[in-house]
């Protein structure tokens, strides 16, 4: 078997294996999405947060280098959206959503559960992906936000959103453990890890329970296509470019180059729901991009190994 057809195997179909479970598990229970996603956001996800973060060491100068690439690699997608949009003359409302659905990326309960599978050995690969995380769910409340509801939130409601995120009080506490070198009691560090082994597999079943509810009912919107040709290939393209014009490389350049390569994030969707700004056709560019990321991310796995392992 190729090299290629090894990571589909190992790395993607186990992902699709779980989303199935929960799309089918979702069609027999009706499962109470809000509690699961609850669950995962304020339980599971802070736990693999902390423990990767506990257990990581991350020289300063790499820190700065990553933020530095996760900066510029937003500014040029959103730049990018931004003239696609004109392009294609949508409306405020139709811009909103596909700027969206191109810098906004599932990089919690799809991209740490990839992260996890590929560098099982290497911490710092997972680590950079939860600082891609924290800085995602940063766009996502604000550029994301700023793009839907600019007329009804204030800056105020932006800022009170970031601090309740569980996951940024779990870096912090996580970066401030591992500083001191403060060591963790077996009674508490049990349960944690516990907590952060269960992640993956409910992080996807719910991704999968998602995806399930969604009614996808034109395939060849125009807004769909090009949302995720802008996601899933324009998207790793600027990486590519960024990473080699930026000197980065080994498994910096291998995680942030995987990490650009991830599906339009549940979370545009959600927005665009709950705002009522076109929720069909973000939730439908969920799923298709969801779907094609099988055999992109995988080609993109391929690829950054033999880049720069």
């Amino acid at each position: 078997m190729s090299f290629l057809g090894i990571v589909f195997l190992n790395v993607i179909l186990p992902i699709l294996i779980l989303l199935l479970i929960g799309a089918f598990l979702q069609r027999k229970f009706n499962f109470d999405l809000k509690a699961l996603s609850n669950l995962i956001t304020y339980c599971f996800m802070p736990a693999a947060v902390f423990i990767n973060i506990y257990e990581t060491k991350v020289d300063i100068h790499v820190l700065f280098e990553i933020i530095s690439y996760l900066i510029i690699f937003s500014l040029c997608l959103m730049l990018v959206s931004m003239l696609i949009a004109k392009i294609l003359k949508l409306d405020k409302g139709e811009s909103g959503i596909f700027k969206n659905s191109v810098v906004l990326m599932n990089s919690g309960n799809y991209g740490i559960p990839v992260s996890q599978l590929i560098f099982q050995l290497n911490p710092l690969g997972i680590s950079i992906q939860i600082i891609v995380l924290i800085f995602q769910n940063i766009i996502t409340y604000t550029y994301g936000l700023y793009n839907l509801i600019s007329a009804t939130k204030s800056g105020l409601d932006v800022i009170r959103a970031l601090l309740v995120l569980p996951i940024i009080h779990a870096m912090i506490l996580g970066g401030i453990f591992n500083a001191f070198n403060i060591s963790i009691p077996k009674f508490i560090w049990t349960p944690i890890d516990q907590l952060a082994n269960a992640f993956i597999a409910i992080a996807l079943i719910l991704l999968g329970a998602q995806l399930a509810k969604i009614q996808f009912k034109t395939l060849f919107n125009k807004m769909v296509l090009v949302s995720s040709i802008g996601r899933l290939i324009i998207g790793p393209s600027i990486a590519l470019i960024l990473i080699y014009l930026l000197g980065l490389n080994g498994v910096v350049a291998q995680s942030l180059f995987i990490g650009s390569s991830f599906p339009t994030s549940r979370n545009s969707a959600t927005l665009a729901l709950e705002y009522d700004v076109y929720p069909d056709i973000a939730a439908q560019t969920v799923l298709m991009t969801t779907v094609l990321s099988s055999i992109t991310v995988t080609f993109v796995v391929y690829l950054s190994a033999i880049l720069f392992a």
